[in-house]
């Protein structure tokens, strides 16, 4: 990974969906070899603050700044950094194992296809390269999607539940894969129902309050 300095700074961000507010007033930093556990009830806006954090969605107020400059930027660099896998597996069923990441290669900007069956081996997929994904278990869908992690280059992943359909094992592989990255100096934002477990990195969390309450009163 490249050894220019790099932070993530969300600033006063606030997000609103229909006529319910999610979250107001949130801020974070991030720098590398740190993970941020985003955590709270379903319903108080987890997702929706990822999908601003990917760039994905626009907050009703604040800013998300890559090395002081905001994403929304043309001329940010900050896209060429960042990996975000959502809540769903994020591919396409009719590809199989291999099509999907050579797909998810080029979207990479990398032209070369090496590694894609290494990484698949890794995840456990080993003589299920070829088949369509609609095929594939859910557990088989969500390997497919996190094999994309052993293909990027990216400093920054932001993960939506990544141990969704996971069995102990696969969690486990999971997360010695997040331990390598952030130990080499990348950054992980993660939400999960399950405790995260990754040795030897500084763990921040960030606890969105529940206002379904508040609306109902």
């Amino acid at each position: 990974m490249s050894e220019l300095p790099t932070r993530l700074e969300a600033e006063n961000i606030s997000c609103t969906r229909g006529y319910r507010d999610l979250f107001s007033g949130l801020g974070f930093t991030l720098e590398p070899g740190q993970i941020l556990r985003v955590e709270g009830e379903n319903g108080s806006g987890k997702t929706s603050l990822l999908r601003i954090l990917s760039g994905l969605a626009l907050p009703m107020d604040g800013v998300v700044r890559w090395n002081g400059e905001d994403i929304r930027n043309p001329d940010s660099d900050y896209f060429q950094h960042l990996l975000y896998l959502g809540h769903k597996p994020g591919i396409k069923f009719e590809l199989s194992a291999v099509e999907n990441l050579q797909l998810a290669k080029a979207l990479f900007g990398h032209r070369e296809q090496d590694g894609i069956e290494e990484a698949l081996y890794q995840v456990g997929l080993y003589g299920f390269e070829d088949i369509p994904c609609a095929y594939l278990s859910a557990g088989q869908k969500r390997r497919v999607a996190l094999a994309q992690l052993f293909l990027t280059h990216a400093r920054l992943w932001v993960l939506d539940e990544p141990y969704t359909s996971l069995d102990v094992a696969a969690v486990a592989l999971v997360e010695s894969i997040f331990e390598k990255h952030v130990q080499g100096g990348g950054m992980l934002i993660i939400t999960s129902h399950q405790q995260v477990h990754i040795e030897g990195c500084a763990l921040k969390r960030l606890v969105l309050p529940d206002t379904r309450l508040e609306q109902v009163a």
